[in-house]
């Protein structure tokens, strides 16, 4: 136990990435943290002591109980509940076995991998998108809590290694296709890839898709798995409680089961029906349900976030006001001719991936940071664009002058 105890404690202290936001986490580390507890619990009880106790006949030796108890829990068993009389026929036994209860460690597993598998796709494919996301975040997460200078010296690194990423995705052409391609993506978000600056979002879009998909998917998979209308089971259970009924008394979790095995003798065949106690189910119900309500709360929680973001990184006036709103904050940001090369800023320099990356950082840290990033970019923005002009204007006047 202490054991236990103290690895649960090493996993907690493990530094968390900061290349998603809270929700994401919530699908790929909560969730999937509570599916391995799940499972240790279930195994611990399955594997440890005796997960199924069988009414065995008098005349049954110790060895003929522990027989029992075995084939039992190998070759399922079936519930019939108390009032009704056990069916004669041998194939309605059959279609009302439970086929579940040896297999939900495995399972259990299963589910924590498929909700960490969006986030192991999404962290192999941001690193090909040319902008190191956790980096940039984690640095920016770190330096609200440094010291005045090293704070200002971590900012402006930050602020030059964005730059630097944003220089590295952009399209060396410039032709008349390539020009309408970008102006495609950066207005009407038709087209995505690396040079047009939104492969990130595609990506993370594309991630919050396959989590939402996950939770909603597993509910029904669940179906499949437990043999009853598991996508539905909540809502039975809380009008259950509403009305006042034993819910826990559930047919999909039965506690008290029967189950059918053929001793050979010689040449005869005798089959007995025993009664079989499967303590199992009672964490079984308990895991269950509470997965049930985790899962839609996952997915209602996921979904909202991909709206969201949806409506934050898609419309470009809702990506304008986000960058316009830091600058006014910083007090960069004058009238007439500076708020339409804000505009430029956001859509041209920024860009999608840019802003996206932005906004993780303000999720993973705070405004004041955020700010100051984003001010450092407009400084490296203007003093380009000026050279831009200058080398624009010395051009028109046929003059030479040295490279900046």
């Amino acid at each position: 136990m202490d054991s236990i105890i103290g690895s649960v404690g090493r996993v907690a202290n493990v530094k968390v990435r900061n290349d998603d936001d809270l929700v994401d986490r919530l699908n790929h580390l909560y969730t999937t943290g509570i599916l391995i507890i799940f499972t240790v619990v279930v195994s611990a009880r399955q594997y440890v002591g005796d997960p199924i106790r069988c009414w065995c006949p008098a005349q049954f030796t110790q060895a003929h109980v522990d027989y029992t108890n075995n084939i039992c829990w190998i070759a399922n068993t079936y519930y019939i509940p108390f009032s009704n009389l056990i069916p004669v026929e041998h194939h309605i036994r059959k279609e009302r076995e439970l086929n579940y209860y040896q297999w939900v460690p495995v399972v259990l597993l299963i589910q924590a991998l498929m909700f960490y598998l969006p986030c192991i796709i999404w962290r192999l494919l941001n690193g090909q998108s040319g902008i190191n996301v956790d980096r940039i975040v984690s640095l920016a997460s770190d330096a609200q809590y440094e010291s005045p200078e090293v704070r200002m010296r971590t900012i402006k690194y930050v602020v030059r290694h964005i730059d630097r990423c944003l220089d590295n995705q952009r399209e060396s052409r410039h032709t008349c296709c390539v020009k309408l391609r970008h102006i495609l993506s950066a207005k009407l978000s038709l087209l995505c890839g690396k040079r047009y600056g939104n492969y990130l979002v595609a990506v993370y879009l594309l991630m919050k898709v396959l989590y939402i998909s996950n939770a909603v998917g597993q509910l029904f998979m669940l179906n499949a798995f437990l043999g009853t209308e598991y996508n539905i089971y909540g809502f039975q259970v809380v009008e259950e409680l509403i009305d006042g009924l034993d819910w826990t008394a559930s047919h999909r979790f039965p506690r008290v089961t029967l189950c059918d095995f053929d001793i050979r003798q010689l040449t005869n065949i005798q089959r007995h029906t025993v009664q079989c106690v499967l303590p199992i189910n009672l964490f079984n119900e308990k895991i269950y349900i509470f997965m049930w309500f985790w899962f839609v709360f996952a997915a209602c929680m996921t979904s909202y976030s991909f709206v969201v973001w949806l409506w934050h990184m898609v419309f470009p006036t809702s990506r304008m006001q986000y960058v316009k709103k830091f600058l006014k904050i910083m007090d960069r940001l004058g009238s007439g001719p500076d708020k339409k090369l804000a505009s430029r800023f956001a859509l041209e320099y920024l860009r999608h991936d840019g802003v996206f990356t932005l906004r993780l950082i303000g999720k993973n840290s705070s405004d004041i940071v955020v700010a100051e990033i984003v001010s450092g970019l407009w400084d490296i923005y203007r003093g380009k664009k000026s050279i831009q002009i200058r080398n624009t204007s010395i051009n028109n006047g046929h003059e030479e002058v040295e490279d900046v």
